[in-house]
């Protein structure tokens, strides 16, 4: 069994995956920046390092810092969470050709699935829809003219090697393709060094849904439900929830059957996500992410299943314990992602936090490396605290969430709690009735009538 696990990552993901480690009693180490010296994940592990100064570059994203670390601390193991190194192939490889556990899949699946052509390629051919499109990178304007004819107007050309919306963009008539399809490749190539791209139909109003799933060494493979992801700013998530308001038990069934042995047969193992656009009673894949998610929490809720935990178990050769049959789908679940920016212009809002206050209470949780007189870094990604709520029902989660985001205290700086307390007293959202558009349109509404 794995004894030690140094944390590749910082903040709420870092506690999460410490938690999971001390209740199964194995040690941990931070590793962190100096911006992040007094941060409560370095507080609370077994061990700290330091691995650099606040750029990411210099600290959680130098592997040889980390290694060293690793090493040095006599660490067995490597979680990535989520972000940083965690879907970078050469890191997983370097890890386990240091005779280190990586915790999560091998470095060929991160690589396959990293690659959105080969990865659309590889799920085609395991029995997962995806959208009609390109049958590989499309190199030429005149590529591109010929691919959007066949696939009909308005098409996507996206990064290959994308994702968070970076190289995507739309193009909704022959006038508007050479100017999209030159912009893709120009964001995609500063953006993640490949300037690939391909082309699918874009499809105009669907919504985003997630499979969760675990796959164990010996070929079992078991989903846990979905995850609607379709609030987005961006194309960065703002607020999850599961079950989908707009799924059916059968939708649920098939989809998940489906991506349960598309998986077996690709030969994966550790937890993933299989990702799709969802319209009109069909789905189309966009994307596996090899890594643990931001929005688990919500799926553990509802399942009971701790995604961490099964992750660390699997990367230790243990079989999963639980089978399908095993799963039950108890009452619903939403997140908010609380980041500490302008709630309605999104300027990051970084400083010392005066005051804070976490809600609580029955079936409420808050997954934050916060706390009174702690300075949030400008460094890193904006988001400071994930809450979570779970009801019977999704009206009684409702409830319970505004009852949480009323407590919330988050003094000192600007958060996107206000935002969320508006979300969801929206009749539209209270309804279920949105898309991946819906969120950028209410605010493009809101900036129409002044701001606030």
């Amino acid at each position: 069994m794995i004894e030690k696990v140094l944390i590749a990552n910082r903040g709420e993901i870092a506690l999460r995956i410490m938690r999971a480690c001390r209740e199964m009693g194995i040690k941990s180490v931070a590793v962190h920046s100096t911006a992040d010296a007094n941060a409560m994940h370095v507080r609370l592990a077994d061990e700290s390092v330091c691995i650099g100064p606040p750029a990411a570059r210099d600290s959680y994203l130098s592997t040889s810092a980390i290694l060293s670390a690793a090493s040095i601390t006599g660490a067995d193991a490597i979680h990535p969470g989520y972000g940083f190194l965690s879907e970078n192939a050469d890191f997983a490889e370097m890890v386990g050709e240091h005779g280190i556990t990586f915790i999560g899949p091998t470095p060929a699946h991160i690589r396959l699935m990293g690659d959105k052509i080969a990865a659309k390629q590889a799920v085609l051919e395991v029995g997962i829809p995806c959208v009609p499109g390109s049958d590989g990178e499309v190199h030429t304007f005149e590529d591109a003219e010929r691919w959007a004819k066949e696939i009909g107007y308005p098409v996507l050309i996206k990064a290959a090697a994308g994702g968070g919306g970076r190289g995507m963009k739309v193009a909704r008539s022959e006038e508007e393709i050479h100017e999209a399809f030159d912009t893709a490749r120009t964001e995609a190539e500063a953006s993640f060094g490949n300037g690939a791209v391909y082309m699918e139909r874009y499809l105009d109003r669907p919504r985003h849904i997630e499979i969760q799933v675990l796959a164990d060494n010996e070929g079992n493979v078991i989903h846990l439900g979905e995850r609607d992801c379709s609030l987005q700013r961006r194309h960065q998530k703002v607020l999850e929830e599961s079950p989908s308001p707009a799924l059916n038990a059968e939708e649920r069934e098939k989809i998940g059957e489906t991506v349960s042995n598309a998986v077996c047969k690709l030969g994966y193992c550790s937890a993933g996500t299989v990702e799709f656009l969802y319209e009109d009673g069909e789905f189309f894949f966009i994307e596996m992410n090899t890594r643990l998610q931001v929005e688990h929490p919500v799926t553990e809720a509802v399942t009971g299943v701790d995604l961490v935990r099964e992750m660390i178990r699997i990367a230790a050769g243990a079989p999963l314990d639980v089978k399908q049959s095993d799963i039950r789908f108890n009452g619903h679940s939403i997140e908010c992602r609380i980041n500490a920016e302008d709630p309605f212009t999104f300027a990051p809002c970084p400083g010392m936090v005066k005051e804070y206050h976490a809600p609580g209470g029955l079936g409420v949780r808050v997954d934050s490396g916060l706390y009174s007189g702690y300075k949030v870094p400008p460094h890193y990604d904006s988001m400071i605290a994930k809450l979570i709520v779970h009801g019977r029902t999704r009206e009684e989660c409702l409830m319970r969430l505004r009852g949480s985001l009323t407590e919330f205290v988050i003094d000192g700086i600007k958060t996107t709690v206000p935002l969320h307390q508006e979300l969801i007293m929206n009749s539209e959202f209270i309804n279920g009735a949105y898309d991946i558009h819906w969120l950028e349109e209410y605010l493009k509404k809101i900036e129409d009538e002044g701001g606030r």
